[in-house]
């Protein structure tokens, strides 16, 4: 069975330590499932964005939204489907994702994740299929070649090798994070397909995190930071073939950009998750609110309270009866509390 070659170091060992500890803090944050939903899809449109436009895309993230809303642009058609086929790629591996299950990953699913990232922007007869010919890669800013994948004829038995040992229970012989970073260079370095080979790649070793148990609640995108930092990304990509397959160096850059990624997502998270002591009194049951009442804790989360006057701001067509009520509601279910009894008195967070 395939295994990889790389070293443990104390670079490593302190980004697993950053990732562990945001991953706690993001997993029991209290959240309304309005931000739930607000993080996961701010997540989807990152890694659409920047997992495409890392590879010469030409949207911008304005336009990446509203491609994702069903919105029209002016731009590149091509473009605008890759937008498309990145998201649809992304949900396909969100389906695939069982948190009870093991690790099952089929030849069949690596196929359907290829036909989704590039439909309709590669020819019919490449879509799902492993190359024929032998290709290279070359530097897109001197066309010099960096990397030649293995010939053809060896590529089947080698994605069957990686299938194994993706497949492989993480608990036995390698940390899942590093299981991820492997599984992501393994693919890009054996380049099955005549096109879509990095943008699978990433989406594989999502799902890799996913499965080892690193869903995070779906809030990364790593797409974000390898787009952000394309020239370190391809240096350690090409770094391993240059260290005789030691996978060391691109493993350390790969935890740091899920490290920075977590970091960052984990203060997001800080500002605005509900206090702990909330959901407790609540017995962890779930909030079914309303989209106004959603905007009123919102509000005041940003600005500290609400006072009557500001009714009209926040809800410029809805009624101070109809307002009242809502947060009568949200006074009952002990989330907000009123200071003060007259026109002047101020809603809080209880």
């Amino acid at each position: 069975m395939y295994q990889p070659k790389f070293q443990i170091t104390n670079k490593m060992l302190r980004f697993i330590g950053v990732i562990e500890a945001a991953k706690q803090y993001i997993d029991h944050a209290p959240l309304l499932p309005y931000y739930e939903k607000k993080f996961r899809d701010d997540a989807l449109l990152r890694a659409a964005h920047h997992g495409t436009h890392l590879e010469g895309n030409e949207l911008n993230l304005t336009q990446a939204e509203k491609v994702l809303q069903g919105e029209s642009v002016v731009a590149r058609e091509r473009d605008v489907q890759e937008v498309i086929n990145y998201r649809k790629a992304m949900e396909y591996i969100g389906q695939l994702h069982k948190e009870d299950d093991a690790w099952n990953l089929k030849l069949e699913d690596l196929f359907k994740l290829h036909n989704l990232t590039v439909d309709r922007t590669l020819a019919t007869e490449k879509v799902g299929k492993f190359r024929q010919t032998q290709v290279v890669i070359r530097n897109s800013f001197t066309g010099e070649v960096s990397f030649r994948p293995p010939e053809s004829n060896v590529v089947p038995s080698q994605i069957d090798e990686l299938i194994k040992f993706a497949n492989k229970p993480t608990d036995e012989e390698i940390h899942p994070l590093l299981k991820s970073g492997v599984v992501h260079y393994e693919f890009v370095r054996i380049h099955p397909f005549a096109d879509g080979n990095g943008r699978v790649g990433r989406c594989l070793s999502t799902l890799a995190l996913y499965q080892g148990g690193y869903d995070i609640r779906k809030f990364f995108s790593l797409e974000e930071y390898f787009d952000k930092h394309a020239a370190e990304y391809y240096a350690a990509l090409q770094s391993v073939s240059q260290k005789e397959g030691d996978q060391t160096e691109w493993l350390e850059f790969f935890l740091e950009a899920l490290g920075i990624e977590l970091v960052k997502i984990k203060e997001k998270v800080e500002k605005i998750s509900i206090d702990a002591k909330l959901k407790e009194k609540l017995g962890g049951a779930p909030l079914l609110l309303t989209d106004r009442q959603l905007k009123i804790i919102e509000y005041l989360q940003v600005t500290g309270y609400l006072q009557n006057n500001a009714f009209k701001q926040l809800f410029p067509f809805v009624s101070e009866d109809t307002v009242l009520n809502e947060l009568k509601s949200l006074i009952e279910s002990k989330i907000i509390k009123k200071v003060g009894k007259t026109k002047a008195a101020k809603y809080i967070m209880a």
